[in-house]
């Protein structure tokens, strides 16, 4: 039972900082939104941040396992990189709460050491996947457009999470598939 439940209280951890837009939520809203009582959540994770950190983990996991997919199927740098920006905006993870959890997991960052090994985790391998795939098609400029195709992910969904729209993903990924094409025409 125990990893059903935990299961279910990162899925709530997810949906109420998602409405919230911040950590700004008690254990018990989230135990709750779980259908349990804030001691179990309290048990399994020991408070809110662990729980959040939890619910990162299973973001960041699940990004993992939507990259890695759409990896097997491209073929060629170009299309590598294309399969990378289109799943960073899947609709998986480019749903509103989603994107409140990345903001929050910014700000958390900032000040939780947990937090800010598991930002530069993501953000070092999504920097290598990318350089590795941009260097056949521009050379040594490929570790600084890494970075500024990085830049534009994150920025994106912290500019997603200020709007009061529905997040457009296709739109986003668009967005940062000119910022490619612009990079890559440079060199042709």
């Amino acid at each position: 039972m125990e990893p059903i439940r935990k299961a279910e209280l990162v899925k709530a951890t997810i949906a109420e900082i998602g409405a919230a837009g911040s950590l700004d939520v008690t254990v018990g809203q989230i135990a709750r939104r779980a259908g349990m009582s804030s001691a179990l959540a309290h048990h399994y994770f020991g408070g809110k941040e662990q729980m959040f950190l939890a619910a990162m983990r299973h973001i960041l996991m699940l990004y993992g396992v939507g990259v890695r997919s759409a990896l097997k199927d491209a073929e060629g740098p170009r299309a590598r990189l294309e399969a990378v920006i289109r799943t960073s905006f899947a609709p998986v993870e480019f749903r509103r709460e989603v994107v409140g959890a990345w903001l929050t997991f910014y700000v958390l960052a900032q000040r939780v050491p947990e937090a800010k090994r598991l930002l530069r985790i993501y953000q070092q391998r999504l920097h290598s996947t990318l350089v590795h795939d941009l260097r056949p098609l521009i050379g040594q400029r490929a570790p600084g457009v890494a970075e500024g195709l990085g830049a534009m992910i994150d920025g994106v969904y912290l500019r997603e999470a200020l709007k009061e729209d529905v997040p457009d993903g296709a739109a986003a990924a668009e967005m940062v598939l000119a910022y490619l094409a612009a990079e890559v025409g440079r060199n042709e």
